[in-house]
């Protein structure tokens, strides 16, 4: 069984794919981290992000993995652990738009159908239930107010990486919130949009817990245990 679990920035999809998939005993699969790793190893290698002939051209040599120690799940490109690196300010403000890329989004989505074959999986991101999996079992679209997500954001930043963002705003990172928002649901490449069949979630004023009751609630075929 496919999950779906999309929407824009900071409505919790990390969070709530990561519980939901522990509780039914399905693997949580997010998406985004892999254009970040994409994004690092762009960067990495001195390529500009403008540069789409150059960014097509690193598809054939990027190279990335999904290795879980002890219960946590980690990325690697190539050799280097950059689960944490890729949460940084320079990965997070150019994954946007290499991910906008059409060759880019070609490459990722055919990794992420190959990975879904013969398993219970939980999907996360911004066009799992419209492209990659428009006909999985269940979709969830998460939605929420900008201004809460972006205190959300802008919480979480400070307190995981305080060096990297030191210098931000709640106010810059509203105005990052709307834009990132605008970008993605505008794009011509795979935008960020809810599937019709979706079941819509507003992540507002809702805990975690009462998102995954929801979820539950809503499609009680969803083999769970608790």
């Amino acid at each position: 069984m496919i999950i779906t679990i999309d929407g824009p920035i900071a409505t919790g999809k990390s969070s709530i794919a990561k519980q939901l998939a522990q509780e039914i005993g399905f693997i949580y699969v997010d998406t985004g981290a892999m254009y970040r790793c994409l994004a690092y190893s762009i960067l990495k290698h001195g390529i500009s992000p403008s540069d789409a002939p150059s960014v097509i051209n690193h598809l054939d040599t990027f190279k990335f993995d999904i290795k879980i120690r002890q219960g946590k799940r980690s990325y690697f490109v190539s050799d280097t652990n950059v689960t944490d690196i890729i949460r940084g300010e320079e990965v997070t403000s150019n994954v946007s738009e290499i991910s906008a890329i059409k060759e880019v989004r070609e490459k990722l989505v055919n990794l992420q159908r190959d990975f879904s074959n013969g398993i219970n999986a939980v999907f996360e991101g911004r066009d799992m239930g419209t492209v990659v999996f428009p006909g999985a079992d269940v979709k969830i679209f998460l939605k929420g107010d900008p201004i809460v997500r972006a205190k959300r954001r802008y919480n979480e930043f400070k307190q995981k990486y305080p060096e990297d963002f030191h210098d931000l705003t709640l106010e810059q990172t509203i105005d990052e919130i709307n834009k990132r928002d605008h970008h993605d649901s505008n794009r011509k490449i795979s935008p960020l949009k809810q599937a019709e069949d979706a079941i819509v979630i507003d992540t507002t004023d809702l805990t975690i817990e009462d998102i995954i009751a929801k979820i539950l609630e809503y499609k009680d075929s969803i083999p769970y245990s608790a």
